[in-house]
């Protein structure tokens, strides 16, 4: 797992081109912040998260699936991840920040992401 990356992803660097191009500035990986958020606009005090539906546990998405070998590790691991994403979430909500989770799969249609962030980022 060492050759696991968390950071400049090949997902997050595509979400981190799309926000770019519509006019947003944001700072990467803030360490102040429960979870170190992959997006942070500190003046909207709003955060993005982007999420390998593997790694997070994506609800019903196929790229979620259970490793065959290994369940009694695959199983906690995962599910641990999960559980401190949500602790994270409840954590920013607390101080004050407004979060968006995009998800690994979301990924193909990027119009429909566009319009997404958008819609987060000036509500």
């Amino acid at each position: 797992m060492a050759l696991v990356h968390s950071k400049d992803t090949r997902p997050e660097l595509l979400v981190r081109r799309l926000v770019f191009a519509t006019g947003y500035r944001y700072r990467l990986h803030a360490k102040d912040l429960p979870g170190r958020p992959d997006l942070v606009f500190r003046s909207r005090r709003k955060v993005i998260f982007v999420h390998g539906c593997f790694w997070h546990r994506h609800n019903a998405c196929a790229l979620a699936r259970m490793p065959k070998s290994r369940p009694e590790f695959w199983g906690p691991k995962l599910e641990g991840n999960k559980q401190r994403d949500a602790r994270n979430l409840v954590r920013l909500r607390q101080q004050g920040w407004q979060a968006l989770t995009i998800w690994e799969c979301q990924l193909s249609d990027t119009n429909r992401l566009q319009s997404k962030i958008r819609r987060f980022l000036d509500a």
